[in-house]
């Protein structure tokens, strides 16, 4: 009768007391786990939540040095090459398609700067966002699980350590410094792979590619792709250690990886959408 009606963490760990309070929402399991577990939109609004905590530990400086450079050299080496790989031949192959169109109309001589427009504000950054989220946010997710399931999370508490500093500040800070840098340098990679083969292929003289891009691309497209490549990687660090830290077992762990990921490419895109219409939209009406 008691296992029917309560969840088996609480009967293992016996009725609720003064002294302990309800369970909490990030790290104990509750009577609607199982819908929790299968509900995006909750996991949403928590990393919201946990989102809003670190914002707040940033802002008083709560910040461990030492733990963040260390995350930051695991998500910067450990995505270096891929995103490097993925922009070089992005940026061909955009390269090709709008030359492609251009040449039509006798156009190619705008080439660089259609190119460098489309890529610095949607391409390079989105890439870069989807890479980190595979790799690390999946690594986030999976690593915080296996530490919520092993009772290592309830360790640190018995140690008066929070886990939100500990776990989640140093991934997140290090996403949001991390992710504008690897932006920048596909970005880089991406405009000389769209320059060498828009020479090759359509004898655009990559000098003229060159100027195309520094005449069209203003510093305010940059100042907009590196403010939103710091809240994509928010997003990435925060959708990982929300997917872990409600880990409920050890079966769950692969699911929540998954899940992590499929999460931040979803909002990845809706984010973008917006920011698109807030920025870009914004700027066309006020050159009308």
């Amino acid at each position: 009768m008691v296992k029917a009606l309560f969840p088996k963490s609480w009967v293992r760990n016996g009725p609720r007391s003064p002294n302990r309070p309800w369970p909490d929402p990030w790290l104990e399991p509750t009577p609607t786990e199982d819908l929790r577990q299968k509900s995006w939109l909750y996991h949403c609004g928590l990393a919201g939540l946990l989102g809003g905590q670190v914002l707040l530990r940033v802002l008083q400086g709560r910040i461990n040095r030492q733990l963040t450079l260390a995350q930051m050299a695991l998500v910067g080496l450990g995505t270096l090459m891929p995103v490097l790989m993925i922009n070089l031949f992005a940026g061909m192959i955009f390269t090709i398609q709008t030359a492609r169109e251009l040449d039509r109309f006798g156009a190619t001589f705008a080439l660089g700067g259609a190119f460098a427009l489309a890529f610095c504000r949607e391409l390079a950054p989105l890439l870069t966002a989807a890479v980190l989220a595979g790799q690390v946010g999946t690594a986030f997710a999976a690593e915080i699980g296996c530490m919520k399931v092993t009772d290592q999370i309830d360790a640190l508490k018995m140690l008066h350590t929070c886990p939100v500093n500990y776990l989640v500040v140093p991934r997140v800070v290090a996403c949001c410094i991390m992710l504008p840098v690897l932006t920048v340098l596909g970005l880089v990679v991406g405009i000389l792979s769209g320059a060498a083969i828009a020479a090759q292929l359509y004898q655009v003289p990559a000098q003229q590619f060159l100027e195309s891009v520094r005449t069209l691309l203003m510093l305010e497209d940059l100042v907009a792709v590196l403010v939103k490549s710091v809240l994509f990687g928010a997003m990435v660090g925060l959708a990982g250690c929300t997917w872990g830290l409600t880990t409920t077992c050890s079966q769950s762990v692969g699911r929540a990886a998954t899940a992590a990921v499929v999460t931040t490419w979803v909002g990845l895109f809706v984010v973008d959408f917006f920011l698109s219409i807030l920025v870009f939209h914004g700027a066309s009406v006020t050159l009308h």
